[in-house]
């Protein structure tokens, strides 16, 4: 059974006339595809359709979803746009895959996804939909925030309401989670009041950290486990007061790694010269790669 999909979508009525046409011109060119997408899915999920796709379920592709979202970041930083549009097609995939299982089982359509998607972005939008004013996008942002509150104030009355936390997902990457643990806490005060406090506490984590490992060397890996979990989860809090985004930094000091690393390995003669060389070797050859980093960024300055 194909999702459903209407041949010419109606815009919302509160979407202004401007709106209305940029909708109506993307909705045309959009329409076609996408609707041919959904009969694919249907096809390959329907009898005598693939086996594999007929096997999966909502759990076996959620690690897909993952590598998927993972690959679109890697595109969006490689500023590698052809990627990037197959990349977006697969993590679209992603989304058919999961509305054409669950309309199999009857409990939601992709129109009902995409008509709840529309209605909250109308619904977190006053100051475009309902003539609402917000000066600029730190008032954007207060007023979304509010009216998430609203509804979920709205939805804890017809229901038993959730601690607080038990609202963030805990299959989240480890990073994200404790960005939205912190900033959640924060919501109600619990937080350092800046960067700084956040700075000493760093500290004290890594003197815990590192308490925890004897002179022998032999420690507790439970121990040692949860001090660094700790020291991380006090760096990504970090990152929140300085609006850094951790998983961002880390994928940016990956990047810098593996870069770094390739010069190393160059300068060695490939992998076989790396192999057998003393830590100090190591070292230097690491360090001529900084410095040739640092010269390649000065040239590129001046050239600019």
């Amino acid at each position: 059974m194909a999702l459903p999909l209407t041949e010419h979508p109606v815009p919302h009525p509160d979407v202004s006339e401007t709106v209305a046409q940029d909708f109506s011109t993307a909705a045309r060119e959009a329409a076609a595809p996408l609707a041919e997408a959904i009969g694919i899915m249907a096809r390959l999920r329907g009898p005598g359709g693939c086996p594999w796709d007929r096997e999966q379920t909502f759990d076996s592709i959620k690690k897909h979803t993952l590598e998927e979202t993972y690959e679109v970041f890697d595109a969006i930083e490689r500023r590698a746009w052809p990627e990037l549009r197959d990349e977006l097609g697969d993590l679209l995939l992603q989304v058919l895959f999961y509305t054409q299982m669950a309309a199999e089982a009857g409990y939601f359509t992709l129109a009902e996804v995409a008509e709840g998607l529309n209605a909250k972005l109308i619904r977190r939008h006053p100051h475009i939909f309902a003539g609402e004013q917000a000066a600029d996008s730190d008032a954007v942002l207060r007023n979304w925030e509010q009216i998430k509150l609203q509804e979920k104030a709205a939805a804890a009355s017809t229901g038993e309401a959730k601690p607080m936390l038990d609202e963030i997902p805990r299959s989240m990457p480890a990073l994200l989670e404790a960005s939205k643990l912190g900033s959640r806490a924060a919501k109600v005060g619990f937080d350092w009041p800046d960067a700084t406090g956040l700075f000493a506490k760093l500290q004290e984590e890594i003197e815990e950290l590192q308490a925890e490992i004897p002179a022998s060397g032999k420690a507790s890996a439970a121990a040692v486990e949860e001090e660094l979990g700790d020291v991380l989860f006090t760096a990504v809090n970090l990152a929140r007061h300085l609006k850094v985004d951790p998983e961002s930094a880390l994928r940016t000091a990956n990047a810098k790694f593996r870069r770094r690393f390739a010069v190393m390995e160059a300068a060695a003669g490939g992998r076989e010269g790396l192999e057998g060389r003393s830590p100090a070797e190591l070292e230097e050859l690491w360090s001529g790669a900084k410095r040739q980093e640092r010269v390649s960024a000065v040239t590129t300055k001046e050239q600019e």
